[in-house]
């Protein structure tokens, strides 16, 4: 009943979902049948695939709230079957303002973090059964792992350890983790380049070349020497070493002024983006400047752990500069409440990271138990995903780090579940 009062809640709230400028860019690839690696081509086969059931922004929000409440809702019932009262918890903490405010939001995610809280929770469920129920189960939850990087590339990364979780649910071993890491990022790889590239057919965008010119705008600012595989002015150059640096987001060297000459010159006049000059450039810049390589990347990551980022989601795209639903009173409660928490740890990313630290440290403890491996699969996913941010990192939103906010709730509750039987 508290599952379903929660959905039914986001369901009044938010519909029909909360349109930002990269998932309109989404929905326009729909209509003109591109598929681009740039978003996740797999996002705009899906949200095409299930617009006709409610065109525009209806259809994926459905979708999205949809799994966002299945994925709390099984390991609740998973710890409801087992007589932990704690399962209450679940449904309460879904309404959390740093996961909350997000489920509106058209992005990829929340849904890429849902697909593997529920294939966490299918483990869960399934931990212990017979093999004739498990079997099936497992190559499910691997198939959801598997979604969830096709829409959320970076979490690539961290998607192993989540896998290990799910082939071995009963008990965590580090040892069989290591085992199965670097098997599963091939699988997981080359598994991303046959849907993307071979199933989809999407154009390459050159998306991994954004960090390097990150890379290299950064590398300029600290080493106070121009990185670029091209001349500018001497204004232009000035701008470039002192002003245009910012541990936030690559945007300023592509559409921000007054840096967006850098874009400009690099993707426009001298059709660079894409060609192999670029990665030969950061090569070289790293290799001459790895000290500030260092600052530049430590710069960002602080900025993305303790900085006050972009996190609710409230302009409408439509009407510029208009706030979205300002004709809800619910809506306008919720942003008052964001507004009051943002400046406080829990829209932090870095706190949760600390807290998928704490959980997996005692999870470690008890890695023997279901619940033990249930919270280092999938904290440990959660801290490997947002510190995979150090290196390719080029926007600091606090969407950013949701994987680890859902992990972080979930793996709290069903590891104080565990604390209280042995207690008791």
């Amino acid at each position: 009943m508290l599952l379903a009062a929660g959905y039914a809640f986001t369901l009044w709230l938010y519909y029909p979902g909360v349109m930002t400028w990269d998932a309109k860019f989404v929905y326009q690839d729909i209509a003109k049948g591109f598929y681009g690696d740039w978003q996740s081509p797999v996002m705009t086969w899906l949200w095409g695939v299930i617009d006709p059931i409610v065109p525009g922004s209806g259809s994926m929000f459905l979708l999205i709230a949809t799994s966002y409440w299945l994925g709390f809702a099984l390991p609740s019932f998973a710890l409801a079957v087992r007589g932990r009262r704690s399962a209450l918890l679940l449904p309460a903490l879904a309404l959390m303002p740093p996961a909350f405010v997000f489920v509106g939001t058209i992005c990829r995610d929340v849904p890429s973090s849902s697909c593997w809280l529920i294939a966490a929770g299918i483990a869960f469920i399934v931990a212990g059964r017979r093999p004739w129920i498990k079997r099936p189960m497992q190559a499910l939850a691997l198939a959801l792992i598997a979604l969830g990087v096709l829409l959320r590339l970076n979490g690539l990364i961290a998607a192993p350890i989540l896998a290990a979780y799910v082939i071995w649910p009963e008990r965590f071993s580090l040892r069989r983790a290591a085992y199965v890491y670097v098997p599963a990022g091939i699988i997981l790889f080359l598994t991303v380049q046959l849907i993307y590239y071979g199933v989809l057919g999407a154009t390459r965008q050159h998306a991994l070349q954004s960090i390097m010119i990150f890379d290299l705008g950064g590398i300029s600012h600290f080493a106070k020497e121009n990185q670029y595989p091209v001349e500018w002015t001497g204004t232009e150059n000035t701008q470039l070493l002192v002003g245009c640096y910012q541990p936030t987001e690559w945007d300023i060297y592509w559409r921000l002024e007054p840096c967006q000459f850098v874009m400009q010159r690099i993707e426009h006049e001298k059709g660079l983006l894409g060609t192999a000059a670029i990665p030969k450039a950061w090569s070289l810049a790293i290799a001459r400047h790895p000290i500030a390589y260092l600052e530049l990347r430590s710069a960002f990551m602080w900025n993305f752990l303790a900085g006050s980022n972009l996190t609710m989601w409230v302009a409408d795209i439509e009407h510029p500069p208009q706030r979205i639903f300002l004709d809800r009173p619910g809506f306008t409660a919720l942003v008052s409440l964001h507004d009051a928490l943002k400046p406080t740890p829990l829209f932090r990313a870095g706190s949760w990271l600390v807290l998928c630290m704490v959980l997996c440290w005692f999870g470690w403890r008890r890695g023997n138990t279901r619940e033990g491996a249930f919270v280092l699969g999938v904290c440990g996913s959660a801290m490997i995903y947002v510190l995979s941010y150090y290196p390719v990192g080029v926007a600091s939103d606090f969407r950013y780090a949701y994987w680890a906010v859902v992990a972080g709730l979930v793996g709290a509750v069903v590891l104080s579940a565990r604390s209280r039987s042995l207690q008791s």
